[in-house]
């Protein structure tokens, strides 16, 4: 399913992220230094990981 996706639409993702079952995937279709970035966003906007606790991003 995640090959399929990622062949058709290029994404992993939907209107919610990605949570826990296609966190493993994710570096399928992001790039690891965009991922980077991401995270450090994530980080600076949510230091105390309220907004979507565990979640990937």
């Amino acid at each position: 399913m995640i090959d399929l996706a990622l062949a058709l639409w290029r994404t992993i993702a939907a209107e919610h992220g990605v949570g826990t079952l296609k966190r493993r995937f994710l570096d399928r279709e992001i790039d690891p230094v965009d991922l980077a970035v991401q995270r450090r966003l994530k980080a600076a906007l949510d230091p105390d990981h309220r907004f979507n606790p565990g979640k990937a991003l």
